[in-house]
């Protein structure tokens, strides 16, 4: 450390540190990426409006987004840009809503570069409707709830979400709107809308009505959430009464802190590690009492053993009103069936049916309780970005809290990042295990176990959607607490790194951070995305990506690395080889024929982790990776 950086450090600890909770070391930001999204199969898309290749719907429409599907259901909705959730939305309606925001339908931004301009982002369209046969004296109204912001960011001044009907001539005319507020607003419950069709220009056979957000794309996220639809005639604009009980929330975990867990590590100690109760809840939507049965059940799904008999309770709900469920938990005697081998838990809640007209596709929800190789404290769904602001010449450090029941060993970390603008691929840094934290739980000092030095973060759809990072050498780790983040170096330009946050965590999230020299708690309310990695081998994304190669017998080596310029291929002999650079998604840089020199020019190269080959009948033809810087 030179001078100038300790005078800056001595000056910052000394009369700056008292105000580093008060201007926030931690923030808090837009995931602009949804891997969820990216990874699966979108549906086909809908022919266009006022084809005559599909069928009309007809009245009543309704939709309460209950499907465990991710997108919209192709049998009512022409588009997926929007996706299905219900983790992004507070207190909704009914379980699931669709989710606006400024990503695309592969969960990217739609404009990576523009961050200042409102664009049009997400729309939903729905099928066509037969409404030739009705007419204004019919009285047809469209009703729905939205909510700004939810878990996410509110949409701010020039966003807006929009809402159009297609006339009898083709054209979408704008029917309602709602702007985005002013930053700092507070949360809103969802509203409901309700929109009568007077027009006669809209009474054809083929009507449409599409929700469209408007988005600064690259700020914020901007969401919206839309729930509960109706369009249905005879109705008035005191039509305000859904009629319906249905479950609104995700149940808990089964496990008393973790989300999940090896099933072994469970099996050690069971009795800590189980909730002591599991909770949901359900919403009446009727203006009246009613009284209401739950029933739970539990089944092992790899074995099919009963684990909890259905077992009903009853009780009264009461009218426009969300009530919590508490349900006592099971013990388990199953056990392990191997010890590496993934258990899951399918756990089943049901409402008994109020009315005959209920809907009752809310009237059941399930939830999977997780055992596999993995230490987690959130739900797999990221809602925000976690990053630290740090200063250029001190690095920043993240540590994240974890127990084990019995000894194990760790073999790398899966983490979640956050999607950034410009791409953080560049942005170094390393992953470090600890035994203890100095200041932290009593300890005296910070005593580091293990560490990998170097990578930069990525963005693959592997498993869980985290990138995964293999350590060279197993951790043993003994029964207790153990800590293990990230570090991201001084002078690396590694500030406002992204993670994956999980706002819905319930409890303390475990996690410290040190900017100044000093382990503090985290004031943030939320689950950072890291997972270590227990037991069995498990490969890294980045190996994943990079070609199998049959190994030879020559060794060598390259140099310097990390690298800016230059870099030079160390073997015995003066024969000649072919070089290959392939980047983390195992896509080929550059290649040739190395010189007598043996060095090739990097320098364009942009910066982040690569993989050098040689290729000859004398040398070991494993990849090697590098860094440049």
């Amino acid at each position: 450390m030179n001078r100038q950086t300790i005078i800056f450090f001595l000056f910052f600890t000394f009369f700056c540190a008292p105000l580093a909770h008060v201007f926030g070391q931690e923030q808090v930001g837009p995931i602009r990426y949804n891997a969820m999204i990216n990874n699966r199969h979108h549906p086909a898309p809908r022919p266009a409006a006022r084809t005559t290749s599909v069928t009309p719907l007809t009245l009543p429409f309704f939709e309460d987004f209950t499907s465990y599907y991710l997108f919209p259901d192709t049998t009512k909705w022409a588009d997926f840009e929007v996706y299905i959730d219900n983790t992004m939305c507070v207190s909704p309606i009914s379980r699931g809503a669709a989710i606006f925001d400024a990503l695309n339908s592969e969960g990217i931004p739609y404009d990576s570069f523009s961050n200042v301009s409102p664009q049009y982002a997400d729309s939903l369209t729905s099928l066509p409707i037969d409404l030739s046969s009705d007419s204004a004296s019919d009285s047809v109204y469209l009703s729905f709830f939205y909510q700004a912001q939810g878990n996410g960011f509110a949409p701010e001044v020039g966003d807006s979400l929009e809402l159009y009907f297609l006339d009898q001539f083709g054209e979408y005319e704008l029917v309602w709107s709602i702007p985005g507020s002013i930053p700092g607003a507070t949360l809103q419950p969802f509203q409901q809308v309700l929109i009568p069709i007077t027009d006669s220009y809209f009474f054809h056979n083929a009507f449409q009505f599409r929700f469209v957000n408007i988005a600064s794309l690259n700020w914020a996220d901007a969401n919206w959430m839309v729930d509960y639809i109706k369009l249905d005639k005879n109705r008035n604009i005191n039509d305000t009464v859904i009629r319906d009980i249905g479950f609104s929330s995700d149940p808990t975990f089964l496990l008393n802190d973790y989300t999940s867990m090896p099933y072994r590590q469970f099996y050690a100690d069971p009795v800590d590690e189980t909730a002591s109760h599991y909770y949901d809840s359900l919403r009446n939507n009727y203006d009246t009492t009613w009284p209401i049965t739950t029933v739970y059940s539990a089944t092992a799904l790899t074995t099919g053993a009963i684990l909890k008999f259905p077992t009903a309770s009853a009780s009264t709900s009461l009218p426009y009103s969300t009530q919590q469920l508490s349900y006592p938990s099971f013990s388990t005697t199953i056990s392990p069936p191997g010890i590496d081998a993934r258990v899951v838990f399918e756990n089943t809640y049901y409402i008994h049916s109020v009315s005959p007209t209920d809907p009752t596709d809310n009237d059941t929800i399930k939830k999977d309780q997780v055992f596999d190789n993995y230490l987690a404290y959130d739900d797999g769904t990221a809602e925000k970005s976690y990053y630290l602001n740090l200063f250029p010449t001190l690095p920043g450090d993240i540590a994240i809290e974890y127990h084990l029941n019995q000894p194990d060993t760790m073999r790398g970390m899966a983490i979640y990042f956050g999607r950034q603008v410009p791409f953080a691929s560049y942005k170094l840094f390393s992953i470090f295990v600890y035994s203890a934290l100095a200041g932290i739980n009593g300890s005296p000092k910070t005593v580091v176990l293990d560490s990998e030095e170097l990578v930069t973060p990525a963005y693959a759809d592997t498993i869980n959607h985290f990138w995964i990072y293999t350590f060279p050498t197993p951790l043993l780790l003994p029964a207790g607490t153990f800590y293990a983040g990230t570090q991201q170096p001084a002078e690396g330009g590694s500030d406002s790194l992204y993670f994956g946050l999980d706002v819905n965590r319930l409890g303390p999230n475990h996690a410290y951070y040190n900017v100044i020299g000093e382990w503090v708690p985290s004031l943030i309310s939320g689950a950072i995305m890291m997972r270590p990695l227990l037991g069995q081998y498990v490969a890294s994304s980045a190996s994943l990506a990079v070609p199998v190669i049959h190994r030879q017998t020559g060794e060598w080596q390259i140099t310097p690395n990390p690298a800016r310029e230059m870099l030079q291929f160390e073997y015995n002999g003066d024969y000649s080889a072919a070089y290959s650079i392939t980047d983390i998604q195992g896509r080929t840089i550059l290649h040739g024929t190395l010189n007598s020199s043996k060095s090739i020019n990097i320098s364009e190269l942009i910066p982040g982790i690569y993989f050098a080959t040689l290729n000859a009948d004398k040398l070991d033809a494993a990849p090697q990776k590098f860094v440049k810087l």
